[in-house]
């Protein structure tokens, strides 16, 4: 027993996913627990506003990346290992063009749609320029190839830290809810600039641009970039919808919900983001055996974690809600205890684009994510005006399931995606330690 603990200790993936899992939980709970100060400081309603304008942030956040997730990104640098600067230079250059871009027509938008409401046009404006920053997080891509998350994880929580000090002295100094718009953009500052000095400390190469390598890299990521702005669409679409259809007091409760459901989710990224580069490999070396039961693996382990979790917040969610956020904010229990089960199927949507990555087959993706967005739509349209945030939340749920299990088996070249994920839950695979990594 001694033995295979020291052996798994010494597993790069493991030690990796630690320092990942180790620096996202300090800083989880450090935002959280301000996030929690901030929701109680604007209340239900201010904090409804908040967070409408960010839902068309995050809405534009899907958009600018390009589709460069993780996945594609470290295909890209492990294709082309002597060209890496470039490879990176590249993909910031081009996100730092659609951010921009992006930026622009958040603040258009909310201007058109709330008829130049001046607090939330404020909202919009100083949310909206943490999108220029946030493009220098690619370099923690860099760092996750080379199984040095230790980097990114104090970059990450100097960043979060500095935010906090932020948010709390607006709450000390009773500033407006439109200075804690600025708040995301204090953090991919800082953020951004340690990531930066660790990247030529640990000798990465001069960043450059290549309109061929950039051909390239779009080329792999372009049917993410509608898939992904999708993904936002049927995530975002919710929080609009409830502010339109309702108030935005309900926009306040949801938005709680989402984030208590949330507030883990760093562990499955952490998960996904360190075995990623294994299956990669596995793919490239053409190790099929070890390939899918990598990726078998990867999807039970996401499934009954996220399962575990979910009954947790779902037993315990009254309690939650009076502690953490108090009378005010009861409105989130009954969206909490539904939309907590979609963590499970939208992480097996993330785990999945590993798989389409290297399998070629991003194009499936576009399709899942159009069919989902008019899904959610309409089930908004319809649950909302009848149960208003439980509603929201049973439509976010069942469109999720549909993306993630059912939807992919209308077409042959995924059918065998869902297999393995049927595989790895029914057997349980997230116990078993595969060899050959």
């Amino acid at each position: 027993m001694i033995k295979h603990l020291k052996t798994l200790l010494k597993n790069n993936e493991i030690r990796n996913t630690g320092w990942i899992i180790i620096g996202k939980a300090s800083q989880m709970v450090l935002s959280f627990l301000v996030g929690v100060w901030s929701a109680q400081y604007l209340g239900p309603s201010y904090y409804g506003q908040l967070n409408y304008v960010l839902a068309y942030v995050a809405l534009f956040t899907s958009l600018c990346t390009l589709g460069i997730t993780s996945s594609v990104l470290i295909n890209e640098l492990t294709k082309h290992p002597d060209e890496e600067g470039k490879t990176l230079g590249t993909a910031i250059g081009m996100r730092l063009v659609s951010s921009i871009f992006s930026a622009i027509m958040i603040v258009s938008i909310v201007f058109l749609v709330d008829d130049g409401d001046p607090l939330l046009v404020w909202i919009a404006v100083l949310s909206s320029c943490g999108l220029i920053f946030k493009v220098f997080d690619l370099i923690e891509f860099w760092f996750l190839k080379r199984y040095l998350s230790k980097i990114t994880s104090i970059a990450s929580f100097v960043g979060y830290f500095a935010t906090s000090l932020y948010k709390i002295y607006l709450i000390i100094s009773e500033k407006n809810v439109a200075y804690f718009a600025l708040s995301t953009s204090v953090d991919y500052i800082v953020i951004a600039i340690i990531l930066f000095i660790a990247y030529k400390k640990y000798g990465g190469g001069k960043l450059g641009f290549s309109l061929k390598r950039g051909k390239e890299i779009l080329s792999a990521s372009y049917h993410f970039i509608l898939s992904g702005t999708m993904v936002a669409l049927y995530g975002q679409t919710d929080k609009v919808m409830l502010k339109i259809m309702q108030s935005e007091a309900e926009v306040g409760y949801y938005s709680t919900a989402s984030t208590i459901s949330n507030i883990w989710v760093f562990v499955l990224s952490a998960i996904i983001s360190s075995l990623s580069p294994a299956i990669v490999r596995f793919k490239k070396e053409g190790n099929e055996t070890l390939y899918r039961q990598k990726n078998r693996q990867l999807y039970s382990i996401v499934f009954y974690l996220s399962l575990f979790v979910s009954l947790m917040i779902t037993i315990f969610a009254p309690l939650i809600i009076k502690i953490l956020y108090g009378e005010a904010y009861l409105g989130s229990i009954a969206p909490l205890r539904i939309i907590t089960w979609y963590v499970a199927f939208s992480y097996l949507g993330v785990a999945r684009d590993v798989w389409l990555v290297c399998e070629n087959k991003q194009k499936y993706s576009t399709y899942i994510y159009i069919f989902a967005v008019i899904a959610n739509i309409g089930l908004n349209a319809l649950f909302i005006p009848k149960f208003g945030t439980s509603g929201a939340a049973s439509a976010s749920l069942i469109t999720q399931i549909l993306t993630s299990m059912v939807l992919p088996i209308l077409w042959k070249d995924t059918r065998e995606n869902v297999k393995l994920m049927v595989q790895g839950i029914i057997n349980f695979d997230f116990l078993k330690i595969h060899k050959g990594r």
